[in-house]
């Protein structure tokens, strides 16, 4: 509840904030004086609603959606010693991270990969590949596994869509500034709006939300070294380092979109696509554990 809160009030301060920087400047007087009135308080919240509105709905479903893209199975009575393996390890480190069981589940992928997901630390959903349990070691796939929960503990799932609302609300609203100054002005269109608005609206969204998303994903890089100290604590240093060392030396496939971001590892990428990675090199990730940061 207390990151639900936090959400909603860092959009309602989003509002607060814009509105009350935008008349200082003077941009309201700005408009009318140019015959470009513009509600900007209505369009505000129209963009905070909208903005964090998707984002939050998203959350909400985070656990149904993955399942249903993965085919993952959850367990709920093991069949065999590797599934009692399983729930007894996420058992015994969510009660070290504090946090309530999870939901485990596998899923039939030859890719070694693993994912959390969830709207509440109490209920999320902890999910490994099969490729994963045949391809490491025990040690390994504990380390693994404690990565994953420490995401969980951490909160990383519903702060990654506190930013990506108030992110989306920024773009929202200042895409649709932009597209009603370049009908007013530009275009000289007197009452509603012409064809230019929405397509300034469009291409703005699309450029806005491009230089957006990279704050987002830098976000999500950080909170990968974070999870791999976590991981570290719960498993041992050695056996993280020993987990990203093994993933450095296979190839896999990368999670569908939805849950790139929740995976244990993403794509590779160089120059300027660095900036939209999901996760950071592997190989910085093994530096800093044995740098002990």
């Amino acid at each position: 509840m207390k990151r639900v809160a936090l959400f909603l009030a860092t959009n309602l301060a989003i509002i607060v904030v814009l509105s009350i920087t935008l008349r200082l400047l003077g941009v309201e007087r700005i408009l009318d004086e140019q015959g470009v009135a513009l509600d900007l308080n209505a369009l505000l919240v129209f963009a905070a609603v909208f903005g964090f509105g998707g984002s939050f709905i998203s959350l909400a479903l985070s656990k149904w959606t993955a399942k249903r893209l993965t085919g993952a199975h959850v367990i709920t009575q093991p069949r065999n010693q590797t599934e009692a393996w399983l729930v007894e390890t996420v058992r015994r480190q969510a009660g070290h991270a504090g946090i309530g069981m999870p939901e485990v589940a596998i899923y039939d992928s030859p890719d070694v990969n693993a994912f959390a997901t969830g709207m509440r630390r109490n209920n999320a959903l902890v999910a490994v590949s099969t490729g994963l349990l045949r391809g490491m070691t025990r040690e390994e796939a504990e380390a693994v596994l404690g990565h994953e929960v420490s995401h969980v503990a951490n909160g990383d799932m519903v702060t990654l869509a506190l930013i990506q609302g108030v992110i989306n609300t920024f773009v929202i609203f200042l895409a649709r500034v932009i597209g009603h100054l370049v009908d007013r002005v530009v275009f000289k269109t007197e009452r509603g709006h012409g064809p230019a608005f929405w397509i300034t609206t469009i291409v703005a969204e699309l450029v806005l939300g491009l230089l957006a998303s990279m704050i987002v994903l830098w976000f999500s890089r950080r909170r990968e070294f974070r999870a791999d100290r976590g991981g570290a604590e719960l498993a041992g240093r050695g056996s993280m380092i020993a987990a990203l060392e093994r993933l450095a030396g296979t190839r896999t496939a990368p999670l569908p979109d939805q849950l790139a971001a929740f995976g244990i590892m993403g794509t590779l990428g160089h120059g300027l696509r660095r900036l939209f990675m999901t996760h950071p090199p592997l190989e910085e990730r093994i530096a800093a554990l044995k740098a002990g940061r």
